[in-house]
């Protein structure tokens, strides 16, 4: 024989069920957002983690260090503020807006002294349209770059 439940009793179970699940997925998704999520490190940082592990650089291209050796871009690359110098080397696509001191997001690792970018990680990041220094934003009007970076 089957015992016959309150109706106000059955949305009461089915309201603690449903509030029990959504609580449990928000913390799984705060769970997997916080640890997805890889701080960018910069050349000084690198250079003292322990070697053969991916990071993914956040750094200041080197004026007059880019050059290619068949068809792989060398260049060296700092902290966004300045300070030491690191060799990289990279195989693929260049954006076009790569050049000496513009600033590079590239994922890889470090091999023998060099970082060794992963094919298809350079991203550069576009300067920034709001300067305080005159010289720069007067500088920076004549040599616009067609991008809308």
């Amino acid at each position: 024989m089957t015992a016959v439940v309150d109706p106000s009793r059955k949305r009461k179970i089915r309201l603690g069920v449903a509030l029990s699940v959504a609580v449990l997925l928000g913390v799984a998704l705060i769970y997997v957002s916080f640890n997805a999520s890889d701080e960018a490190m910069e050349p000084s940082q690198i250079l003292t983690a322990a070697p053969g592990q991916k990071f993914e650089m956040n750094a200041k291209v080197v004026p007059r260090s880019v050059h290619h050796e068949g068809e792989t871009l060398k260049f060296e690359v700092e902290d966004r503020t300045g300070g030491v110098t690191m060799p990289v080397s990279y195989q693929g696509v260049v954006p076009d807006p790569f050049r000496g001191g513009r600033e590079i997001v590239l994922t890889g690792a470090m091999q023998n002294g060099t970082f060794v970018g992963e094919p298809e990680s350079l991203i550069t990041k576009c300067p920034s349209k709001f300067t305080t220094n005159a010289s720069e934003t007067a500088g920076n009007s004549s040599s616009y770059s067609g991008s809308n970076g």
